[in-house]
């Protein structure tokens, strides 16, 4: 027993000298990323103003100034959070509580109701009746991160769930509305609408494809979360009934995601096709009646870094993920580049780097956020050696380029690191502090 605690202790011992060992180098960048930022984030405040009734939180940057975003609004909080416990004060915490809560206020009461629509953004110039689409049930809305983003403040203030009582029932329609009209029934899994607004702009597994067609894992883990967010909110509530329901999808969610995602053959989560001709199609019914398909999906083996959000939501088995980091992770020819992870495999024909501002490019370049994201899936499986080396990585990234040109970028070149676009882009970006205070051994500000 004794001969155990000591291996033990020595373990935290080296483990904690992993996380705390950096280069003069490392350390300087450091400084110049907590010197920007502690300066540099109330400028993502912003008061209430036209449709937008409650204050709230922007991306940062021209291009972001006055328009509350879906999931920049939710990650962006996450990493603010960090600044506030890195400096903040109490004063400083209930201040931004007002921007924060105010976020997910001002979706629900732009677009809550009876059927659960609500917008990816909202600008202040905006009208409610005039930004729904003519049919709901045939364009993307906000992701599925509302509710992750309610139950993340509502962690921050210790579990008090109260301040969304009043529109919780707006919440849970939101997600009703996804377990409703954006599940494929035959897989159990969630499909976008179309490939307007999904977030990661021009994924080969949604760009241009048909409507209802793409079974994207970015989707479904986000799913899987929010579902998971939604169970934790009605627990805190006092709904238990209501909260075991959600749980029970959320487990649902997770099967079929591993049944039909995973892929053995290369072991990694990818995005499924459903776009496949219903077999009870008279035609082809009668030429194949003897032996009608049996499957419901193909999987697309295109490799896309939201792969790896499968351990971020804590789908994949412990054995998938092991695959995964050594096959993947590890791998310089596909995903491992010197300043992050590659968000489309660089042996993919559509991988491309070249400037692009609508679609935002997601075909190749680094971007902060799936920098962190793949760090936190790293973390949930006790991979920190490849986290360490994926945090300095995204330190190097953003010291250079605050160093040589005092503002971010939103994403870079993996070869170089080199700026592509939208000087002054902060937004996620800042989760880089939340990856530093892991490295500092401080505590951590983690997403619900």
């Amino acid at each position: 027993m004794k001969i155990n605690i000591l291996i033990l202790l020595m373990l935290l011992f080296t483990s904690h000298q992993l996380k705390s060992q950096f280069s003069e180098k490392h350390k300087q960048y450091i400084e110049i990323i907590k010197e920007h930022v502690y300066e540099d984030y109330k400028g993502m405040y912003r008061e209430p103003a036209g449709a937008l009734i409650h204050p709230f939180i922007v991306p940062g940057s021209e291009q972001y100034s006055n328009i509350l975003w879906d999931w920049d609004s939710w990650l962006t909080n996450v990493a603010l959070r960090q600044i506030l416990e890195d400096t903040g004060n109490e004063k400083d915490k209930q201040e931004a509580l007002r921007y924060e809560q105010g976020c997910v206020m001002n979706f629900l009461d732009f677009g809550g109701g009876k059927d659960g629509w609500i917008p990816f953004y909202i600008h202040e110039s905006d009208n409610k009746e005039e930004r729904r689409p003519d049919n709901i049930y045939e364009s993307n809305m906000h992701k599925p991160c509302l509710a992750q983003h309610a139950a993340f403040i509502t962690k921050m203030k210790g579990g008090d769930a109260e301040w969304i009582r009043d529109r919780f029932y707006y919440l849970q329609q939101f997600v009703n509305n996804y377990l409703g009209h954006h599940k494929h029934r035959p897989s159990g899994l969630f499909f976008w609408q179309d490939d307007v607004a999904i977030g990661v702009d021009n994924d080969p597994t949604t760009f241009y494809r048909p409507p209802e067609s793409s079974g994207s894992i970015y989707l479904n883990s986000l799913m899987y979360k929010e579902l998971k967010a939604t169970a934790y909110l009605a627990k805190q509530l006092n709904l238990g009934e209501i909260s075991k329901a959600y749980e029970r999808d959320a487990e649902i969610l997770k099967q079929a995601i591993r049944d039909n995602c995973w892929d053995e053959w290369l072991g990694f989560y990818y995005s499924v096709d459903f776009n496949l001709l219903p077999y009870q199609k008279e035609e082809h019914w009668a030429i194949h009646s003897g032996f009608p398909r049996t499957y419901n999906n193909l999987i697309m083996r295109i490799g896309v870094w939201s792969g790896f959000l499968s351990m971020w939501a804590e789908i994949a088995t412990p054995e998938q993920a092991e695959r995964m980091v050594k096959e993947h992770f590890h791998d310089t020819s596909t995903f491992n580049a010197p300043y992050g992870i590659r968000t489309l495999s660089k042996q993919e024909k559509m991988y491309n780097v070249r400037a692009s501002r609508n679609p935002s490019l997601w075909t190749g370049p680094i971007w902060g956020v799936s920098n962190y994201m793949v760090f936190s899936g790293l973390l949930n499986y006790g991979y920190e050696k490849e986290a360490r080396e994926l945090a300095l990585e995204t330190i190097t990234l953003f010291g250079r380029d605050l160093e040589r040109f005092g503002a971010l970028h939103e994403y870079y070149l993996p070869e170089n690191g080199e700026p592509v676009l939208n000087k002054g882009f902060q937004n996620w970006n800042y989760l880089v502090m939340n990856m530093i205070a892991w490295l500092e051994n401080r505590k951590q500000i983690t997403e619900f």
